[in-house]
């Protein structure tokens, strides 16, 4: 006890010669709450801002990009480095389905599903799943459109697979570089917008599509009316993913630019899901040749027929 009273007199006597060297110092108690400063004050008293900051991840993001900044990469011409693209299991990859089918108001996709490990397995295979659902349905449906014709032979359209896949692939990855490119540009123009990597872009856009892999096999029911109904049931939601996640990241623009990013982006997909539906299974409907049938006096007799 007489060591440790010893011991509090001596930091006391050190504390009083300092204050007697010093007489302006400032001190501080440990039990006086520390002050805030004012713009800190206010930017915690502001409402909405931890939903502002929750939805464009500036607290989380920043500490994700600091550690990933610390990783070494491998060179891009290496396999190691393509292989981290495709660095996810089966449970990521069903969360992040499961998250662009059933999306949450309110909750970005990015800071939710992808800004921990983006990746490219994903939406390469749902871009691949959606090309063959989309060409086979096709030409299923145009099997059961002329079903029962006596004129109809059917012979299965393998360009639709070319045509699917040049579009879908054209898609998925021309329209998230585009806007990588302008999210850039607005950064460097308007210091509050949140710029996503080209990778999470393209990782939205793939998995915003899985929702049209159902869709186009339903798309098979040869009825206008239902078709376009799933179409606009598919647009909702797979459009929702993509205006609640690029909505934040351009709302701090100026008023017309995020409006006219954001109706860019519904309008693109509007341009897809509609251009799908009427190239692939609304085609308009041809006649077919008649038959030929030959007489038996020699000539022949054509019978017309639509």
């Amino acid at each position: 006890i007489t060591a440790c009273l010893v011991m509090h007199f001596a930091e006391f006597d050190d504390a009083a010669n300092l204050l007697a060297a010093n007489p302006d110092a400032t001190t501080i108690s440990i039990d006086e709450p520390v002050e805030i400063p004012k713009n800190q004050r206010d930017r915690l008293q502001e409402p909405g801002r931890e939903e502002d900051d929750e939805l464009l991840g500036t607290d989380d993001s920043d500490k994700t990009e600091l550690l990933a900044g610390q990783k070494k990469s491998a060179p891009f011409w290496t396999f190691e480095y393509y292989q981290t693209f495709f660095d996810v299991d089966t449970y990521q990859v069903l969360d992040r389905i499961k998250g662009s089918v059933f999306p949450v108001p309110g909750k970005n996709f990015v800071r939710l599903y992808i800004r921990s490990n983006p990746d490219l397995y994903g939406p390469f295979w749902i871009c691949a799943t959606l090309v063959f659902t989309i060409a086979v349905s096709g030409n299923l449906s145009n099997f059961f459109i002329h079903l029962g014709k006596p004129t109809y032979r059917y012979v299965p359209e393998f360009r639709k697979v070319s045509i699917a896949a040049t579009t879908i692939y054209a898609y998925a990855w021309l329209v998230p570089l585009a806007l990588w490119g302008f999210l850039m540009w607005r950064n460097s123009k308007v210091m509050n917008i949140v710029s996503y990597s080209f990778l999470e872009i393209v990782c939205v856009y793939g998995y915003s599509l899985f929702i049209y892999i159902p869709t186009a096999i339903l798309w098979i029911i040869p009825q206008k009316v239902v078709r376009w109904v799933l179409m606009m049931f598919s647009l909702c939601l797979s459009g929702s993913v993509l205006v609640m996640t690029f909505w934040p990241a351009v709302r701090d623009d100026n008023r017309r630019i995020a409006l006219a990013t954001v109706g860019t982006v519904v309008l693109l997909h509007a341009l897809l899901s509609v251009g799908c539906l009427a190239y692939f299974f609304d085609a308009p409907e041809v006649d077919f040749p008649a038959p030929f049938i030959p007489a038996h006096n020699g000539t022949a007799v054509v019978t017309k027929s639509r």
